[in-house]
C-alpha cells in the first residue's frame, strides 16, 4: 500500500474529515476492528492535542500519512507547530481515584495503549507522531 495523505486545517471540526479518511485506509489495509477502533481513538486525542496546542497564534495545518510496512498500518501526523514530543508526558497515575487525579494526561496514555508502537520525532520543522498497528495473528482477535 503505498501512501496516502492528507493535508487539512488544524481544526477540531475537521476530526471527522480526518477520522472517515484513516479509517478507509485501515479498512482497505485490513486493519481488524478492534485495533481500527484503537487507532481511531488514538487519532482523535492526537488530533484534538495539535488542534489545541501546536499552533497558539495564527492557524496551521495537520498531514495525514496512511501506509503499510509489512504486516504493519502506519499513520504519520504531521504539523509545522511549536516543538512538542507528546511522547515525553509521563503516564497519569491511574491508580487514583477519578477526583483524586490531576486533569489531562489520559490521551497520550491512550495514544501509547491502543497502538502497537508509537514514537515522535521533529523533522524538517515539523512534529511527526508515528502510530503502528500490526496485523492480529492468526487465531487471535
Amino acid at each position: 500500500m503505498q501512501a496516502d495523505k492528507k493535508i487539512c486545517a488544524a481544526h477540531v471540526e475537521n476530526l471527522p474529515l480526518v477520522s472517515e479518511f484513516v479509517e478507509q485506509r485501515a479498512d482497505h489495509f485490513g486493519l481488524e476492528t478492534k485495533k481500527k477502533i484503537g487507532l481511531l481513538v488514538a487519532l482523535e486525542e492526537a488530533f484534538v492535542n495539535v488542534c489545541s496546542y501546536a499552533y497558539p497564534v495564527g492557524e496551521g495545518e495537520v498531514e495525514l500519512a496512511c501506509s503499510a510496512q509489512d504486516d504493519a498500518f502506519v499513520l504519520e501526523i504531521a504539523d509545522k507547530g511549536l516543538p512538542f514530543d507528546v511522547l515525553s508526558l509521563p503516564d497519569p497515575d491511574t491508580g487514583l481515584g477519578i477526583m483524586e487525579r490531576e486533569i489531562g494526561g489520559l490521551g497520550v496514555y491512550f495514544i501509547r495503549r491502543l497502538t502497537d508502537d508509537v514514537s515522535y520525532r521533529r523533522e524538517n520543522g515539523q512534529n511527526i507522531l508515528r502510530l503502528v498497528l500490526r496485523r492480529a495473528e492468526l487465531g487471535k482477535a
